[in-house]
């Protein structure tokens, strides 16, 4: 059965990264680099404290937890504990990848960046839903920059779907808790002081 999985997530990673040219390697190398993404996350952090001022702290803090959650079990647990190859390291197929930049580290399951992504676009669509709909589509900047690490070859695509779905559940996990720290700090605001 895992062997099957395998099968078709290298036949599906073989077909997604045939299709480059020049100019998708110069857009996809840009999409899968984190440092052009700094102004995109200060811009995030203004938009919270101009919307909830001293009570972005809290929210900051919250995402950073996520993030961190959604990367160590990507990197720390994941990679090491199932050992699985990136495609730029499967000798069986490296010769027919198209690689652009590095390869990265030895293991690639699963995808760092898919986890991080979909866990920020996870928690703000929970908390900007109802005033602002149009939080959506971070998850097509999520998918986006998931989609870069098939184009580069550094992932498979199941890599990046679990990852993504590792992402999701650890942002709906974080944001739960942080509701109920907002309710606990409301609900002893409201009490009466002796």
């Amino acid at each position: 059965m895992l062997e099957t999985l395998h099968q078709i997530d290298q036949e599906l990673f073989l077909f997604l990264n045939q299709f480059h040219n020049q100019g998708l390697d110069v857009f996809m190398g840009i999409i899968t680099d984190k440092k052009p993404w700094i102004p995109f996350y200060v811009l995030i952090i203004w938009f919270l404290f101009w919307k909830y001022n001293r009570n972005a702290i809290s929210i900051i803090v919250a995402i950073a937890i996520t993030i961190t959650l959604c990367d160590q079990f990507a990197s720390s647990f994941c990679k090491p504990f199932f050992g699985r190859l990136r495609p730029c390291y499967n000798e069986e197929i490296k010769h027919l990848i198209h690689l652009v930049g590095k390869c990265g580290g030895d293991f690639g399951f699963i995808s760092s960046h898919a986890a991080n992504t979909f866990g920020l676009a996870t928690f703000l669509f929970l908390l900007l839903k109802k005033e602002y709909p149009s939080v959506r589509w971070m998850f097509a900047w999520a998918a986006l920059v998931s989609y870069s690490r098939v184009y580069v070859g550094v992932h498979y695509p199941g890599d990046v779907i679990v990852g993504a779905l590792s992402g999701v559940v650890w942002a709906i996990i974080v944001f739960y808790f942080y509701k109920l720290w907002i309710k606990k700090r409301q609900k002893s605001s409201l009490q009466p002081t002796n």
